[in-house]
């Protein structure tokens, strides 16, 4: 006979069916029940974090990495939406993730009790899904549905605990607990197919543009690729997939993007768009016949003229595709933007060389020491802004590299916590968490975190003292530096690192960046290495638009006359962006 089990107890054997083995969050009262079921169980680990926020962005994390699902929690109102940002990030990610959150008993209701939220209208943004468990004998069915739901469609979704509810008996237990954990392939029509396949054969310049969704069609992209030479670009998701080693592949386009993958992209006749749902529609062409597949139907035409749109995913899709193109002779567009994107890589590796000794140092130094150096299969979770660039430019991800970041939700803050989400799922593996400056203050508090757990956590804080992303930002705009909005200041980072139970150092000079590396490589603690960078670095888009060019024209004038009138923060400023650029 089965025996009985409470909401919180039937939750955990959901759970667990899924591949769940990690629970982030910050407890409260109306977790308390699910923590003491935690404890009782035996199968899970609840991972204490001291921020709800960064408990989501591990949450997603993991399931970005793992291909599963993550969980975070978060108790009564103000606990359940600090978990909202990482949430956002989850789902602008594709990423499913399961929030659990308490809520107060059903009597306090609408009675404006204490920490009362009406959590249903302030997540049904961000969630596919909620689930509220408004009495025992629902759990069952509704957390099926809801973790279906965030594993199979890749969904953020929500399950609220009353506390009156918690603890109550589940009556009539399934006695299985099946759970959908295998993805369908899905294919489109033939006769689309044949379409697409029609106008490839067609096009004298075929370029493919690649995402995340090429995850598992890699290799057949690249012999296709090469036998009508398309060059092959992707999207900054797409970095961990295909790598400048791969053939034909020339890189990324977009504002941090190199002239190849730009070029290739622009100038083509036909564009092939595997797996990608790239926002930036001004970087796509507006003429050529574009051929999209994804394997959900709201991304398809979302970003540009569409001539064959495809639902399906793209490993089978491109398997049916194949048979049908004919090989193609001429190279000579593809040659093109090879040299193109082999004269940039030339040109990131000499702005990455230790040989550059300026002071501060340019975080390219950093960056690039750290691809060099690191493990062949490390994990590199990335903060917004700055730290992007460098991902994308100055590092490889080839081999069994992966990252993790919060690129489309483009979430200040959420590189450190992203680096504690990987490190959970194998504390064994190489992790880097490239973090700016003011993405780590935001952060900061979860560092202990990292130091309970006993995780070897490398931490890198390209410390320039700006909120740099944003004051390029406003130049190209127009508008002059305002040290009041973007200028930071900061701790000692490595102190901190050192007080809380790690280990740190900080980096001044060309000659400390590779002990510094060594160091944090060796650590069997979290370690971060607290590099003071230049404020002045400027990130050029592979095409300068003329508005751009006129608005950081015009940003430079009004600095100057603010200079000439007394502000001596422009010219402190132009003295570091004059070093940066010698």
């Amino acid at each position: 006979m089965t025996s009985k089990k409470n909401v919180c107890e039937v939750l955990l054997d959901n759970l667990h069916a899924a591949g769940v083995r990690k629970i982030f969050g910050v407890t409260g009262d109306a977790l308390n029940p699910l923590l003491e079921a935690i404890r009782q169980d035996g199968r899970f680990e609840w991972i204490a974090m001291r921020h709800e926020e960064n408990a989501a962005y591990a949450a997603y994390s993991q399931a970005a990495l793992t291909g599963g699902i993550g969980v975070c929690a978060g108790t009564v109102g103000p606990g359940a939406l600090h978990l909202i940002n990482g949430l956002y990030s989850a789902k602008r990610e594709g990423a499913g993730v399961v929030a659990v959150t308490g809520q107060i008993g059903h009597k306090d209701r609408s009675t404006n009790y204490h920490q009362e939220v009406n959590l249903e209208k302030m997540f049904d943004d961000v969630c596919a899904f909620q689930a509220v468990i408004n009495a025992p004998d629902q759990m069952p069915r509704l957390a099926q549905i809801a973790i279906q739901r965030a594993l199979i469609d890749r969904d953020v979704v929500r399950i609220e605990l009353p506390i009156n509810v918690t603890e109550e008996t589940v009556p009539n237990l399934r006695s299985r607990y099946h759970i959908v954990t295998q993805h369908s392939a899905i294919i489109p029509p033939q006769s689309e197919i044949e379409r697409a396949a029609d106008i490839i054969n067609k096009g004298k310049k075929v370029a493919f543009f690649c995402g995340a969704g090429c995850s598992e069609a890699k290799d057949m992209i690249i012999d296709l690729a090469k036998r009508i030479h398309a060059p092959v670009t992707h999207t900054l998701k797409g970095k961990e997939i295909f790598d400048y080693d791969d053939g034909p592949v020339v890189g990324m386009t977009g504002l941090i993007g190199n002239p190849g993958g730009y070029h290739a992209v622009r100038d083509c006749d036909v564009l092939l768009m595997l797996g990608t749902d790239f926002p930036y529609e001004w970087f796509l062409p507006d003429g050529p016949e574009i051929i999209q597949v994804d394997r959900r139907i709201g991304n398809v035409g979302r970003r540009a003229s569409i001539t064959v749109g495809m639902v399906g995913t793209v490993k089978e899709t491109v398997e049916l595709l194949t048979p049908l193109i004919k090989d193609k002779t001429d190279d000579s567009y593809l040659a093109k933007q090879k040299k193109r994107s082999d004269s940039w890589l030339k040109h990131m590796d000499k702005q990455g060389s230790l040989d550059n000794k300026s002071e501060p140092l340019h975080p390219q130094l950093i960056a690039k020491a750290i691809s060099d150096h690191a493990s062949e299969d490390a994990v590199f979770a990335s903060d917004v802004g700055e730290c992007t660039v460098w991902l994308a430019r100055q590092m490889r991800l080839n081999g069994g590299r992966r990252m993790v970041g919060s690129f489309n939700h483009g979430s200040l803050g959420s590189g450190y916590p992203t680096g504690l989400g990987a490190i959970a799922c194998d504390p064994g593996r190489q992790v880097w968490a490239l973090c700016g400056d003011g993405g780590f203050g935001m952060a900061m508090q979860d560092f202990v975190t990292a130091v309970r757990y006993g995780w070897p956590l490398k931490v890198v804080v390209f410390n320039n003292s700006e909120l740099g992303f944003v004051k390029m930002e406003m130049a190209v705009t127009g508008y002059p530096y305002n040290a009041a909005a973007t200028h930071l200041v900061n701790p000692d980072f490595a102190a901190y690192a050192k007080s809380c139970g790690g280990d740190g150092v900080r980096v001044e000079k060309a000659e400390e960046i590779m002990p510094a590396i060594e160091a944090a490589s060796k650590s069997d603690k979290a370690f971060l290495i607290d590099a003071i960078v230049s404020a002045g670095e400027f990130v050029m888009p592979p095409h300068v638009k003329v508005e751009q060019a006129w608005g950081f024209g015009m940003a430079k004038i009004k600095e100057g006359i603010l200079g000439l009138k007394g502000d001596e923060t422009q010219w402190d400023n132009w003295k570091e962006e004059i070093k940066s650029a010698l």
